[in-house]
């Protein structure tokens, strides 16, 4: 088995970016501070211009509404809010109309619409909470005389039924989402962008849609992208668009391979590059730019490589519209800057690169915990990711004519922040969502205040591709945190809104966030985490992908093992299963008789140990994990591959970390009383959550305790 002839066997060429894939937070942190750091008085001069957007915002507050006050009105914190998002999340995947309408049934009429009438000056808000209130009342007159159907025909609720109100709720998920998706189509949402006021911006287009889940979806998605790409570049132009001011396209990795994730990174760059360059080949012959979107952390390195590839070929020599949105909640994102800087001054081109916080937060973290990596590859707080954001925009502007910065945000301290970074310079963008921040906008484009150009980021995608957009957005920004939600709560006081982050994080040292510990902590005193391998670090995968090509070199031998003693067998060839024709070993297969012996001594064990104390049990147990993982030379609970693989060995390491902790502290369910008795058959002897081998059934393994049942819940 040639473990070193695939590509993770290699130093990539862009390894240098995951220098700081994991690093320490707090060290990270603090050298950015010193980047975005503009002085004393510079910051007094952006608090001020934020103050300033702010309180324009209030004030121009349009009186007709719109998604940003209807966020407010219903934010995540309310029951109705929740209700909202889990019936329009669910009403996309309900296949039948029965079911869908009992779930209105039962959600609509169980939230207090009726508190939020006349609370808002909306009246987008108000039209839509009159529905939802009409709705649940036509319901519950509907569920008060369901018990007797004869009384359900004389009432007019009944006339309706919920199948209008299913349709209704459709139609008004429909209406919500014209407030944040450009149009159905491309044509649709181009006629759009050149309509009333809407004029005053750029547009980035991006079709909605999923990840590509077979090679099938990704040609459906690349042929929308070709024609989308068409289109826009045949649309109508200012005279004096350029490269950078242009209507572009937004292309998402995910949607044009099924397979794209690192551990298929030779088949994604042999089959995803001439995907991706034909698109961009595409843009450059329409004249139009095209951005390829961020994805999770573990993609991050694999989207370089793709991006690397695509910018070197010779047919877009003489392109600037190819460029990338890099997340700066991820601690590599600096790194990213000084890699993008150095590739545009390496081909002599500029590259547009859009600023953007990051969408996948929750994500990250639970994937790191799972995983159990060392630390995260995002920020753990908030403060933390807007001070990276200030330090990759200021590399961004010192970059000059080899980076083309676009700032994506809805915050009027970072925008305030870029203003002044930049000075008297014209040569960059902001961006915001459709639907989303046009109060703040309003001022930064306006030719007699800020007069800076602000790009849309304009969703296109009919309805059954709306609906899981539409909640990330809600969930992403209708929480009562989100800056979206809070610039137009008056009850809010403006200095918490326009809160430096710098301050902030000098506030608190720098520290991580006190309630998200490291991977490694998850459990605090409880017990340690099981530890696992960032697979997705080049660094990591070259150093094991050879070592296991050196071990894969010292054919293996295994014999049995009782009582201590070894015992030899029959001897039969042990073979890799993914290539039959490669031996790995020997293995010595014990026979019945010695099974049976093995077993008979343990059970002759079994009263000593019993007898022996929990403190004991659990210092011989623990060494058990550990011994196996020496004589492996990997770490102890390491995950050597990808997905569910790698959830079972840890979770059984885990368990067993569990277990011991347990019965440390005395928990009678996890390790017997000294002495206690109990009945003892040969299946106690074996857990089947954990891997066992025959050294391993021994009634010392820490899962034998007569509660093998109880254990497997945990």
């Amino acid at each position: 088995m040639q473990f070193t002839r695939q590509t993770l066997a290699s130093p990539s060429p862009i390894t240098q970016v995951n220098s700081r894939y994991l690093a320490d937070e707090q060290a990270l942190v603090n050298e950015l501070r010193a980047l975005a750091d503009p002085g004393e008085s510079a910051r007094g001069r952006i608090r001020d211009t934020a103050a300033e957007l702010v309180a324009a915002v209030r004030r121009n507050k349009a009186r007709e509404g719109g998604i940003d006050a209807f966020l407010q009105q219903y934010d995540l914190s309310s029951e109705e809010g929740v209700l909202l998002m889990c019936i329009a999340e669910a009403l996309l995947r309900i296949p039948d109309a029965d079911t869908a309408d009992r779930l209105i049934a039962d959600k609509i009429t169980a939230a207090q619409w009726k508190e939020h009438l006349g609370t808002s000056e909306s009246l987008f808000v108000n039209a839509s909470t009159w529905g939802l209130m009409l709705t649940g009342q036509m319901l519950k007159v509907d569920e008060a005389v369901r018990a007797n159907p004869a009384q359900m025909l004389v009432k007019l609720a009944s006339r309706a039924g919920e199948p209008v109100v299913r349709t209704a709720m459709r139609q008004a998920m429909r209406i919500m989402g014209h407030q944040f998706v450009m149009g159905r189509t491309i044509r649709e949402a181009l006629e759009r962008s050149v309509s009333k006021r809407n004029r005053a911006y750029r547009y980035s287009f991006d079709m909605l849609g999923e990840a590509a889940l077979t090679d099938a979806d990704a040609r459906r998605y690349f042929d929308a992208y070709h024609a989308a790409i068409g289109e826009i570049g045949g649309a109508p132009r200012r005279p004096d668009d350029d490269n950078f001011s242009t209507p572009s396209i937004s292309v998402k990795l995910s949607a044009l391979h099924p397979r794209y994730e690192f551990t298929q990174a030779d088949r994604v760059l042999r089959e995803l590059v001439p995907r991706v360059l034909e698109l961009a080949l595409h843009a450059k012959e329409r004249d139009i730019a095209m951005t390829v979107d961020a994805e999770e952390a573990d993609r991050l390195e694999l989207s370089l490589q793709v991006f690397e590839r695509v910018m070197r070929d010779a047919g877009l020599a003489g392109y600037d519209g190819l460029g990338l949105a890099v997340q700066t909640y991820q601690r590599r994102a600096i790194d990213v800057f000084t890699y993008l800087e150095g590739l545009a001054g390496d081909l002599d081109r500029r590259i547009p690169v859009r600023l953007v916080k990051g969408a996948y937060w929750d994500t990250e973290i639970k994937h790191a915990q799972e995983l159990g990596y060392e630390s995260y590859p995002v920020f753990t707080r908030k403060v933390h990711t807007d001070v990276s954001y200030l330090a990759c925009a200021r590399k961004a502007l010192e970059a000059g004519e080899r980076l083309y910065p676009q700032f994506a945000t809805h915050n009027a301290h970072t925008l305030a922040s870029v203003m002044h970074y930049a000075g008297s310079r014209r040569d960059y963008e902001f961006q915001r969502l459709h639907g989303m921040g046009e109060e703040l906008y309003g001022e930064v484009i306006d030719p007699e205040k800020f007069a800076r150009p602000c790009r849309v980021y304009a969703p296109v995608g009919s309805h059954k591709d709306l609906l899981p957009y539409l909640v990330r957005r809600l969930l992403e920004n209708g929480a009562n945190t989100s800056f979206v939600n809070r610039i137009v709560d008056e009850s809010i006081d403006v200095d918490e809104i326009i809160a430096d982050p710098i301050a902030a994080t000098e506030a608190h040292a720098a520290r991580p966030h006190p309630r998200i510990p490291a991977p490694a902590g998850l459990f605090g005193e409880e017990r340690r985490n099981s530890q696992g391998l960032n697979l997705a670090d080049d660094r990591v995968t070259v150093d094991l992908l050879r070592a296991m090509q050196d071990a894969s070199a010292r054919p293996a031998a295994a014999h049995p093992i009782v009582a201590g003693d070894a015992v030899s067998g029959e001897v039969v060839n042990s073979v890799n299963p993914a290539d039959r024709d490669h031996t790995v070993g020997t293995c010595q297969v014990a026979t019945a008789a010695q099974v049976d012996a093995a077993i008979e001594n343990a059970c002759a064990a079994q009263p000593a140990w019993d007898c022996t104390s929990a403190d004991r049990r659990s210092s011989t147990s623990r060494r058990s994990p550990q011994l196996r993982c020496d004589a492996a030379g990997v770490p102890e609970g390491a995950a050597v591959c990808p997905g569910h693989r790698v959830a079972r060995p840890l979770a059984a390491l885990g368990l067993f970390e569990h277990v011991l902790e347990q019965g440390e502290r005395g928990d009678p369910r996890f390790l017997p009383q000294v002495g206690t008795e109990r009945p003892r058959r040969a299946v106690d002897l074996v857990h089947d959550d954990l891997p066992v081998d025959a050294q391993e059934v021994h009634p010392a393994h820490p899962l034998h305790t007569g509660h093998t049942g109880h254990s497997r819940r945990e």
